[in-house]
């Protein structure tokens, strides 16, 4: 995948580790950016992005840590950067000096129990991604998150059969006593959330029942679409 004529990223399909060559400055940022986001929403688990044989200029050194903290909240999403001069480093950001020694860090950090599933833009897509949900609340142990992140995925794919009208991915993945949910749709039209809607209006509040229901959520533009994120946790929980 050929960002400019300065940076190439390759992908390894069967490891998942994206490779960048050649020379990456403030030009090529947003390509590159653009090709991790992707990498990250349509593969769950982390991503390894080897920088062995790249030259990172001064002004694109912050782009693995801004990558980093744009899919934090994320279901099943990590990046680990393999570069043996440590520029790339940034806060939060895991950085390695080898492949060898990232492929030994994601054997001791086993990936996060995730479960994906493509609908249809279709008004029973709700319904089946309630399912979904509430599967994997049992299944993960934080049924007491069920009720909440139906709410939440419900709205999430509501808004995608009303507006954005396009194939989507659901995934959700538990945290630390936490669910986080992820809808991604083809549609770059991003939710716009004005506050409570005036009682004589129809309609409008379903991302107030996703911002009421859940700690934190959002939404990042992809080259192809874009991402919903929610991030619903337990009464209690520390945030």
């Amino acid at each position: 995948m050929p960002t400019d004529l300065r940076c190439v990223v390759e992908t390894d399909e069967s490891s998942g580790v994206l490779r960048l060559t050649g020379v990456l400055d403030v030009t090529g940022t947003a390509a590159v950016r653009d090709a991790l986001l992707v990498r990250l929403c349509d593969r769950p688990g982390p991503v390894v992005v080897d920088l062995t044989r790249l030259r990172l200029a001064d002004p694109a050194r912050g782009l693995f840590a801004e990558v980093r903290r744009e899919i934090a909240d994320w279901p099943a999403a990590g990046l680990l950067v393999v570069d043996p001069t440590g520029a790339a480093a940034g806060p939060g950001l895991a950085v390695c000096a080898s492949l060898a020694e990232a492929t030994a860090a994601l054997a001791r950090s086993p990936m996060a129990a995730a479960t994906t599933t493509a609908l249809p833009p279709v008004v029973g897509a709700a319904r089946q991604a309630r399912a979904l949900v509430t599967d994997g609340c049992a299944q993960w142990g934080i049924d007491g998150l069920a009720e909440v992140a139906c709410i939440a995925v419900t709205e999430m794919v509501n808004n995608v059969v009303a507006h954005a009208r396009t194939p989507m991915t659901v995934r959700l993945a538990p945290g630390d006593g936490t669910l986080h949910l992820g809808v991604r749709d083809q549609s770059r039209r991003q939710p716009r959330f004005a506050g409570v809607t005036p009682p004589h209006l129809a309609g409008g509040r379903g991302l107030l029942l996703i911002d009421t229901v859940a700690r934190r959520w959002g939404s990042t533009l992809l080259p192809d679409g874009k991402l919903v994120w929610a991030v619903l946790d337990l009464p209690g929980n520390p945030g």
